[in-house]
């Protein structure tokens, strides 16, 4: 028995080194990671003060039930040693160690093979405490000190008699290693849990959520093949299990293989076809990335024609099918649409038609025209903000804005929250909220809540992230009814009056682009908080970046990146040897780069890097080691170039046709700093290789940058004309 060292204290016996028997005798700082604790964790309480061979034989029975059990390794016996006396001739490792031995002899059992066996001694009552709750059963024994099981606590253990143990673990043994595999699953624990996951699928079916979660920890390690086989082989022993053939699909889709997305989903909506988000993911999957520009078209005009399909195809006859259609559409967004660069107004309009009549349906009661309420004795408005990201996230950042800084004389601000990850940011939403309202994953609850508020106007910062929100925001709650850019594409909704932007982003000919009437507010239409970012203190070393090349920061999703401008990079690369280019979560664009970089006969993984920014003080880091931020074309960076511009580092942009492609372009107009700002491709190549060369230019950009926050961050002008409309379309209603 190989002895485990003692915590603080030092070990007392010596004892063979053939079996695997642990010794705990420890202070108050235990922890229980020490213990090699098992799925199941079986404890008993000895009575040691009983003739030697009783105990032996007791202990005997009981171990070799552990000992001879297939499913040995998931198994622990924890047995509690102190009560022997110090005058005993007693040894308990001994008494383990020639049982053990015994049963390896006639049992034919390799030394090595053998269950956990831990020896306690001397626990604390906090010690206990902790322990208690890891241990599934205590086996009840002829012989054991009942005042020690008072004392431990252990009494509130389940008990487990002797002569049902055998047939017990047979019974429980999968059941709780599945358990245990979940709890590492949920841990975070990834590579334990597969290994645990791999040896219950050797021996037997696993459930659905088993197959789910075991997905799950290959994709968290970034093995999709892995991910995606388990995925089939759970679909394969449950056909109709929704859940499974969901993840497929979305895994598929996210990871650049939308033709296999397309046919999972039509394999599940020719399976399940009573649910609706496989007929939604079977018409309007799109691709997250392009291939080419023909593939771009070729996509654009199958949602077109799928959209109509859908649209005859969805039945609202019955009950059940009003149920089953606004169920789907919990699951679903068109979020890909608007990353094809073209007006999307027809589409999503059609498409957001297609959910108004399905809400309607379901909640006819919600979507006739509200009259204005009359102002209360104070004159304040009643603006009520819906969203599920009140928290940490670039959709809803600048929101916070326009609630700081509105006046408390005019409005009577409500905000409803409808996630559930409160963080620091939603602990100021309810700050500067007069109303704050916490309303998780209830989208009737929430309805009922902002009509019975009876508010003026309810703002909807940005429709198209979230899908319930979508719903939502396809009913009539509120009078008057807006988005704003936190998603910066049209609703479509008939139910949405007024889309609210900014002057500096939108062309002259906006309006085009909108199903909603389009507000413009003055400057960039958000009063963004400065970015706290702190100190630097990383190194390029940290993420694989040379110390002397020019760093370009491509920070986008990759959905923001369009094939006809991958030769742009190429270029720079060939006229700035020294360039890198990193890209924090860009790893599906590695194989288009390769080609862009190969025609003009460079090797993209020379210049290329792909690694992932684990946390947000990385990602900051990354701004301050960068040279150049290299903004994209069509969808502009928003809160991505905010934080790059209070780093001050230089962006490159190119303003694009819509809202969406004038986010930085707008940034620098505001801190009069346009020298970066591109008219075209040819000319943001070579205001990205001066940048890259020209240091002293470079520096120049930075400086200005860093002398004109206060132009950009927290302004004020664009929260005082929002007030002013919210009053002017409250009176036009009274």
């Amino acid at each position: 028995m190989a002895t485990a060292a003692e915590v603080g204290v030092e070990e007392s016996h010596k004892t063979p080194k053939a079996h695997n028997t642990q010794q705990y005798r420890t202070d108050d700082r235990m922890d229980l990671t020490t213990f090699n604790l098992k799925p199941l964790n079986l404890l008993i309480f000895p009575d040691w003060s009983q003739p030697e061979e009783l105990l032996y034989l007791e202990l005997a029975a009981i171990i070799k039930s552990i000992v001879t059990h297939p499913d040995r390794h998931n198994l622990a016996l924890l047995i509690y040693s102190t009560e022997i006396s110090e005058d005993s001739e007693l040894d308990a490792h001994l008494i383990l160690s020639g049982i053990l031995m015994d049963l390896c002899m006639a049992e034919d059992l390799d030394p090595s093979d053998e269950p956990e066996i831990i020896l306690l001694e001397n626990l604390t009552q906090n010690q206990w405490q902790n322990l208690v709750p890891q241990i599934q059963y205590r086996i009840r024994l002829n012989g054991e000190n009942q005042q020690t099981i008072a004392d431990s606590g252990a009494d509130t253990i389940p008990v487990l008699e002797q002569a049902k143990l055998s047939e017990f673990i047979l019974e429980s043994q999968a059941s709780r290693a599945i358990d245990f595999a979940n709890t590492l699953y949920i841990q975070g624990r990834y590579e334990a849990a597969i290994k645990h996951y791999q040896k219950l699928l050797a021996s037997q079916t696993g459930d659905v959520d088993l197959y789910f979660n075991f997905s799950q920890c290959w994709r968290n390690l970034n093995n999709i093949e892995e991910a995606i086989a388990i995925l089939e082989e759970g679909i394969r022993n449950y056909p109709k299990a929704g859940q499974l053939h969901f993840e497929l699909i979305k895994i598929c889709q996210q990871n650049g293989r939308t033709k296999q997305a397309i046919s999972n989903a039509e394999i599940a909506a020719d399976i399940l076809p009573d649910e609706y988000v496989f007929q939604l993911l079977k018409h309007l999957t799109l691709p997250i990335i392009y291939e080419n520009t023909e593939e771009i078209q070729l996509y654009r005009h199958r949602f077109v024609i799928e959209l109509e399909t859908l649209i005859q195809q969805t039945s609202l006859t019955t009950p059940e099918d009003k149920i089953n259609a606004c169920c789907g559409l919990r699951s679903f967004t068109n979020f890909y649409l608007a990353y094809q660069a073209h007006n999307v107004v027809e589409s999503q309009s059609k498409y957001a038609n297609l959910v108004h009549q399905i809400m309607v349906a379901n909640y006819p009661q919600w979507v006739e025209p509200r009259q204005m309420p009359p102002l209360p004795e104070n004159g304040k408005i009643r603006v009520g903000y819906v969203s599920s990201y009140l928290h940490s996230y670039s959709g809803t950042l600048w929101l916070t804005g326009w609630l700081r800084y509105a006046d408390p004389k005019k409005l009577e601000i409500y905000c409803y929250y409808t996630g559930n990850e409160p963080d620091l940011i939603t602990e100021q939403f309810r700050q500067y909220s007069h109303i704050f309202r916490h309303i998780p994953h209830s989208l009737e609850a929430v309805c009922e809540q902002i009509i019975d508020d009876k508010l003026h106007i309810l703002v909807f910062p940005e429709i198209g992230m979230d899908a319930p929100i979508i719903q939502i925001a396809a009913l009539r709650l509120a009078p008057v009814q807006c988005s704003a850019w936190g998603h910066p594409v049209t609703s479509g909704l008939p139910t949405v009056d007024y889309f609210i932007s900014s002057e500096l982003m939108e062309p002259e000919n906006a309006q085009l682009h909108y199903s909603e009437t389009l507000v413009k507010l003055p400057n960039i239409g958000v009063s963004y908080p400065k970015p706290t970012v702190g100190e630097l203190n990383n190194s390029r070393l940290d993420f694989d970046l040379r110390e002397d090349a020019v760093i370009y920061l491509c920070c986008q999703a990759p959905f923001k990146y369009l094939p006809q401008y991958d030769f742009i990079l190429a270029e720079i690369a060939r006229r700035v040897p020294q360039a890198q280019f990193i890209f924090p979560r860009g790893e599906l664009l590695r194989e288009r780069l390769k080609r862009a970089f190969a025609a003009v006969n460079l090797d993209s993984e020379d210049y290329c890097v792909f690694r992932a920014i684990a946390t947000r003080q990385e990602y900051i880091a990354m701004n301050f080691l960068a040279d150049v931020f290299l903004d994209t074309f069509t969808w502009s960076g928003g809160n991505t170039s905010l934080e790059a511009i209070a780093c001050n580092l230089p962006i490159v942009t190119c303003p694009g046709e819509f809202m969406r492609g004038l986010h930085a372009y707008s940034f620098l107009k505001m801190l009069a700093v346009t020298d970066t700002i591109a008219q075209n491709e040819e000319e943001y190549i070579d205001i990205a290789v001066k940048l890259g060369l020209d240091s002293e230019w470079r520096r120049d950009i930075a400086q200005r940058m860093s002398q004109r926050h206060d132009r950009l961050f927290d302004d004020r002008v664009c929260v005082t004309a929002l007030e002013d409309f919210y009053q002017q379309i409250v009176r036009e209603r009274l």
